[in-house]
């Protein structure tokens, strides 16, 4: 039998554990809070068209808020196309069904740069992006410029097979570099496109994939160049400043988030 002092001597040991139990419970907590207040803002999502603190911070700009075109302009014009190409929910999107359209670039030239753009091709869709595009009298985009190929790979697989179109498939560089994998998302999904330039050394990168690099004006580029449809074309790729444009190729295609960092 225990004696009122022992009793005593137990329930204060009780007591003492509820409160340690307790003051643990209560660290635990504001530790969880205080972590959750430091999360860095640039972190946190901002949706579509729109630049974090993280990415504002580190150059970045947008080409397209999701709203105006006025960084935009007709290749080989003054003003936006007055059909064809439009603003719909955040989108800029080409629809050749609703008028004449034609290939679109930025009013800015740049070098050395890094462009991030989120695209989707309807079904058969085919389009491109341009980089540093040398605007000439009477040559169409692709003359001066090289292309990072836009495309509803599936599609245009089964009706060509996957042999012919090596090199011409999405996130390649049009009819001069390929690859055998496909990093493509199916019509109507969102692919992600990255285009690098610093000096002459370019990379694709499609969906976090890198499709292709190469460097202009080497050895290796110039017989690609010369066995090529562009062989006859003598500006195809030797501009070292210019625009990037987008490609009217009688598709619907659709374009978000396009943000450009000057390197």
């Amino acid at each position: 039998m225990k004696t009122p002092n022992q009793i005593s001597s137990l329930l204060l040991f009780f007591v003492a554990c509820l409160f340690i139990l307790s003051c643990q419970s209560e660290t635990s907590t504001t530790t969880k809070t205080a972590a959750a207040k430091v999360t860095p803002p640039s972190t946190i999502p901002v949706g579509p068209n729109v630049l974090s603190d993280g990415e504002k911070a580190d150059g970045w700009v947008l080409l397209f808020d999701g709203t105006s075109t006025d960084q935009w302009r007709s290749y080989g014009k003054e003003s936006f196309p007055e059909t064809g190409w439009f603003v719909e929910e955040g989108m800029l999107v080409i629809d050749p069904a609703k008028g004449a359209a034609g290939d679109i670039i930025t009013k800015e030239k740049f070098e050395n740069f890094v462009l991030k753009l989120d695209y989707q091709v309807s079904e058969m869709g085919n389009s491109g992006i341009f980089y540093r595009v040398l605007e000439e009298d009477g040559q169409a985009i692709w003359a001066s410029s090289p292309e990072f190929q836009i495309l509803d790979n599936k599609g245009y697989i089964a009706e060509e097979g996957k042999e012919a179109m090596f090199k011409h498939l999405a996130g390649e560089n049009y009819d001069l570099h390929g690859n055998a994998n496909d990093y493509a998302n199916a019509t109507n999904e969102w692919n992600e496109a990255r285009l690098m330039i610093k000096n002459n050394k370019v990379e694709h990168w499609l969906n976090g994939n890198k499709v292709v690099e190469y460097e202009l004006e080497s050895p290796e580029w110039r017989a690609l160049v010369d066995a090529s449809k562009f062989k006859d074309f003598t500006h195809y790729g030797t501009t070292r400043l210019g625009h990037i444009g987008l490609q009217d190729h009688g598709n619907l295609i659709k374009f978000r988030n396009i943000k450009i960092k000057k390197l």
